[in-house]
């Protein structure tokens, strides 16, 4: 027992030892070391010319002195209470992180104010221990050698606020315009309560949780005593500052940088790292066809009548996920809400596809035959094609090229609604986008009440183009460290979400969508396309998702008032409808045209089996009764009868019934015949037959 206390003892000695020379061995920089490191660059895809720069900030230095007694207190509740109790590094701090996270909690540091100015000294992304022990040792050092006011003047000078505002003073400045020592108590919680995730807890992006985070900071000073109950009832959440983008980030840049930005956040970056750890990173974004969309929309796109109109663009590479471009909006510096991943426009009959996949797992072939009537009432609920046209009888090829809604929803009803939502979850809609309703599904799933992102939609038809492999979406490929190291490498993660012969006859379908379709603006891109047209109830939203085996783009177009509500379309650009095949089609068609000029044309690859056979046509009508297969054209010849007179009809295009509306005025444009679809003009093709959903 002696023998063992002596090690003990003595192994106890030498690590106090070895720890008190590695301490004395550590050198302390200066704030001023802290704040002259890189800038973050981004490049496009080719990993060689600049996109842009993170990390551009203004930096204020003060005297602690400067910084007011509630600011000063507003930090230490919000970061580090026992700041002046303990010696660089808090145990009760560190366990407490530890417990929590081995519990499933939210991930904690458990880090000091002292620890947490050591780590932006180092500015590394490695996660290692031995990274931690250097941080410790420097926490240590720097509490033996330089005050606790020093301290928290350095950090309060070096720590970054979001904004491009480094050091309190300049963020002060950043988000109330006034600099740090005309500051109230409420702002200064503001100020406090943004150092936890500057980029997730940024008023223009998540202001509920800021004004959470707030009252959490209040509330602990009261707790601590730095704040009395009456002040802090009387505290009200302060006006903010709007923030101004800087030129550099004009036009898309700023939608893209921020873009790799909230991806860096997610993959385990901290913001110190992204905005001035002089990272390189290469983007997914490819700057011919990223141009190629900004002159989409200029040279195509509507002008006028175009107040509060809101146009996104996204184009996904299938099988890997990768973001080729992006359209989010006219400026980001006027501007920085992202119209291509915002999810706020109901989707229309983008939806049909995932009712298409799910009926061909369960064996539903092209040939099946549904009601095209309008109105139409299915397990109670009534529906209405657009236009208020009736078709008839109709195969489900012919509901998909004419997006008959009558007939989609007769189909979801026989395959069940549950299998259409799992198809289109499976194929890259999000679980969580907004008016999905997965746990009170009806019938009018199919007709895309949901409201996704134009990204999640290019991603979802990008499984269909890459034969069912389903991918998550990325904006970078590579992040490398400032000595050159590899930080971060991206690898698709993929997911067999539909047989891949089930995948090809959803293209097969909507190839047939733009040769005989409502989609037949696309033909003008010269190469083989599937795509769908959506439009919905009321005019307030259109779009065009569509894609060739290399790229899969979504188009959306969508109003709003002053107030952020939806309205009309019409008007926009002329139109007295805004479909999915005017506007969005051609901005599509422009957009894949720059986009693909590069690229060989490829076809799809063909299905196999007998979903996609076309019915056994016959050519004489016969005299028994015996019915036409649907999609057929009714025959001239009768059987035994006198010799013809007339040629059979070459289209199998539906034929409205007597209780159809009247004829379309002149101006309007329906869908064309199969095989004698028009070649679209230079400008928007006219509104063809689309479809509408339910308000």
């Amino acid at each position: 027992m002696r023998g063992l206390v002596i090690i003990f003892v003595v192994l106890a000695a030498l690590g106090v030892g070895a720890f008190a020379l590695a301490v004395s061995m550590t050198t302390v920089p200066s704030p001023n070391e802290v704040s002259t490191s890189e800038a973050t660059i981004v490049y496009w895809a080719d990993g060689k010319t600049e996109l842009g720069r993170l990390g551009e900030a203004t930096r204020r230095s003060v005297a602690l002195a400067e910084v007011p007694l509630e600011a000063q207190h507003a930090v230490l509740a919000a970061e580090d209470r026992s700041f002046y109790d303990h010696g660089g590094v808090s145990p009760l701090g560190i366990g407490r992180a530890v417990l929590n996270n081995l519990q499933g909690g939210s991930t904690q540091g458990g880090s000091t104010i002292t620890q947490q100015y050591a780590k932006n000294a180092y500015l590394t992304q490695d996660r290692s221990w031995s990274r931690k022990a250097k941080e410790l040792l420097l926490a240590f050092k720097l509490e033996t050698v330089v005050s606790k006011d020093q301290i928290l003047e350095d950090y309060l000078n070096t720590i970054y606020f979001g904004r491009g505002a480094y050091g309190i003073e300049a963020a002060s400045i950043a988000y109330f315009g006034t600099p740090v020592e005309n500051i109230d108590v409420s702002q200064a919680a503001v100020l406090a309560s943004v150092i936890k995730s500057p980029n997730g807890l940024a008023p223009e992006e998540n202001h509920s949780a800021l004004k959470a985070r707030w009252a959490y900071v209040l509330d602990s000073m009261v707790e601590q005593g730095w704040l009395t109950p009456q002040q802090r009832k009387a505290a009200k959440f302060p006006e903010i500052k709007k923030q101004k983008a800087g030129n550099r980030l004009g036009g898309q840049t700023g939608f893209l940088l921020q873009a790799v930005t909230n991806q860096l956040i997610t993959l385990g970056f901290d913001e110190t790292e992204i905005q001035r750890g002089g990272l390189r990173i290469t983007s997914t974004f490819e700057q011919g066809a990223q141009k190629g969309a900004t002159a989409a929309v200029r040279k195509v796109g509507p002008d006028t009548n175009t107040e509060g109109l809101r146009i996104g663009l996204a184009a996904v590479r299938p099988g890997t996920g990768e973001v080729v471009a992006m359209y989010a909006g006219k400026n980001f510096i006027n501007d920085q809400i992202n119209n291509a991943t915002r999810e706020f426009a109901q989707a229309g009959s983008t939806f049909k596809p995932f009712a298409l996949a799910a009926a061909f797992e369960q064996g539903v072939p092209l040939g099946t035959e549904l009601n095209g009537d309008s109105p139409s009432t299915v397990n109670g609920y009534t529906f209405s094609n657009y236009g208020d046209k009736s078709y008839g009888p109709v195969s489900l090829l012919q509901a998909t090229e004419f997006s008959i809604n009558s007939a989609y929803v007769q189909l979801e009803s026989e395959v069940g609604v549950d299998a259409v939502a799992q198809a289109a979850i499976r194929a890259g809609v999000p679980d969580t986008t907004p008016g999905l309703n997965l746990d009170n599904l009806d019938l009018t799933f199919v007709l895309g009440t949901a409201s996704p992102s134009g990204l999640s939609m290019a991603n979802a038809y990008a499984t269909f183009a890459a034969g069912g492999v389903q991918s998550d979406t990325t904006y970078i490929m590579k992040v490398m460290g400032l000595n050159g190291g590899l930080l971060y490498e991206y690898e698709p993660k993929t997911m067999d979400a539909f047989d891949a012969n089930i995948a090809n006859s959803v293209s097969y379908t909507l190839n047939k969508v733009v040769t005989d379709g409502t989609a037949f603006a696309a033909q003008k891109l010269g190469r083989p396309v599937a795509a769908k047209t959506g439009t919905t109830d009321g005019n307030k939203s259109a779009w065009f998702v569509g894609y060739t085996p290399q790229l899969a783009t979504a188009v959306l177009m969508a109003k709003e008032d002053a107030s952020g509500m939806p309205v009309s379309l019409s008007g926009t650009g002329g139109l007295g409808t805004v479909t999915g095949g005017s506007y969005p089609a051609a901005i599509w068609t422009a957009f894949m045209t720059a986009a693909l000029q590069n690229e060989p044309v490829i076809d799809f690859t063909a299905p196999t089996g007998d979903l996609t056979k076309a019915p056994d046509c016959p050519l004489i009508m016969p005299t028994d009764g015996t019915p036409i297969p649907v999609g057929c054209p009714t025959p001239s010849i009768i059987e035994f009868g006198p010799e013809p007179t007339v040629e059979s009809s070459a289209s199998a295009a539906p034929i409205p019934s007597d209780g159809a509306p009247a004829p379309i005025q002149p101006g309007d444009q329906t869908a064309p015949d199969p095989g004698r679809a028009p070649a679209p003009s230079d400008g928007p093709p006219a509104p063809p037959t689309d479809e509408a959903v339910p308000g």
